[in-house]
């Protein structure tokens, strides 16, 4: 069976996980071989045009059964089958960031055209289901982590040189990956902290990653009114040689947005051993499971509970976080979507 996979994620402007979701899967399912995986790439700029006339022309051309898209939007004209993918639905969550109209109607109305929708949690697939026009649809595959992301460094790699790289120092620190956009809800993290350093807490440190945004600047304010600048350490884009050392060496990392589908870096964090904050009932508390310290973001004091907790079991529940983490890979995720091409034939 032919599927042509839209690979523009890898080569346009889409968010960081999008693009290694994009080369997770199509990875794994080129080296499983249940599929015959046909890479289509753009080689000129504009969506627009990408989709909906030069899919539907290479599906032709090709003779492909149908085309796999990573985002909701996808080639509406041109023959064989259609799989689009839903990571989120951001304005139910009152987040503006990705909730334009397109976005909408994408999700409610893709599955006019869409044989089968991914979404990549139970969490995503229940909300999706209640506003998609086809239900019946939609399917939760779950993603997988990135190789690099271990609780150990490898052979040849001191995780402390990147403190002094960073010019972190040694004190203990909470990391906050990529919160430079509102969404990603730095502000919690803030509060929390704060309410922690009335507790007597004196050493913990917070390193916030992610590029100079208007975002981050609004929350750098926040932290200064809160008391909290001198122990605030901002980075920006971290190399991905760095960022599994920066993981395993952080007390804990907050992962507390509440708009996010699934939440990459709380894999990463487990398969790194080190704990995870996640908001309660939410998709990244859905994969992290028993293991991941879930709070109330809305209540400071809730958030330093989660942070102390952390903190206190960060051994004790090493072996748990690489057992919850080793469920999710991107062989199991490209054999379900195997499986959902399979069930279109």
């Amino acid at each position: 069976m032919r599927v042509g996979f839209d690979m523009a994620p890898l080569l346009v402007p889409h968010s960081r996980g999008v693009a290694r979701v994009c080369s997770g899967l199509v990875s794994a399912l080129e080296k499983r071989g249940e599929l015959d995986v046909v890479r289509l790439s753009p080689e000129a700029p504009g969506l627009r045009r990408w989709r909906q006339i030069e899919l539907p022309r290479l599906a032709s051309k090709h003779q492909l059964f149908g085309l796999h898209s990573f985002t909701s939007a996808f080639a509406l004209r041109g023959p064989g089958r259609r799989v689009q993918t839903v990571h989120e639905l951001p304005w139910l969550h009152g987040v503006a960031e990705n909730a334009d109209w397109r976005h909408r109607a994408w999700a409610r109305f893709g599955s006019l055209r869409a044989d089968r929708i991914v979404a990549p949690t139970e969490h995503v697939a229940k909300a999706l289901r209640r506003v998609s026009w086809n239900a019946s649809r939609v399917r939760a595959i779950p993603w997988g982590v990135a190789p690099g992301f271990e609780p150990d460094p490898p052979l040849h790699v001191i995780d402390e040189a990147v403190l002094e790289r960073h010019r972190l120092g040694d004190d203990p620190y909470l990391l906050a990956p990529g919160a430079d956009r509102q969404k990603k809800n730095l502000a919690a993290v803030l509060h929390g902290l704060a309410a922690l350093k009335t507790r007597g807490e004196t050493r913990l440190r917070l390193v916030i990653t992610g590029k100079d945004t208007q975002d981050l600047r609004r929350d750098l304010g926040l932290a200064t009114r809160l008391g909290l600048a001198r122990w605030i350490s901002t980075l920006d884009e971290v190399s991905d040689e760095d960022y599994p050392s920066l993981m395993r060496l952080a007390e804990a990392v907050c992962v507390l947005s509440h708009s996010e589908g699934f939440g990459l870096t709380v894999l990463e964090a487990l398969s790194c051993a080190t704990p995870v904050l996640v908001p309660e009932a939410s998709a990244q508390a859905e994969v992290a499971g028993d293991v991941g310290f879930a709070c109330d973001t809305a209540a400071a004091d809730s958030v330093a509970d989660a942070i102390e907790k952390a903190l206190a079991e960060r051994h004790s529940r090493r072996e748990a976080s690489l057992e919850r983490v080793a469920i999710f890979s991107w062989e199991r995720c490209a054999e379900a979507v195997e499986g959902l091409w399979k069930e279109l034939a």
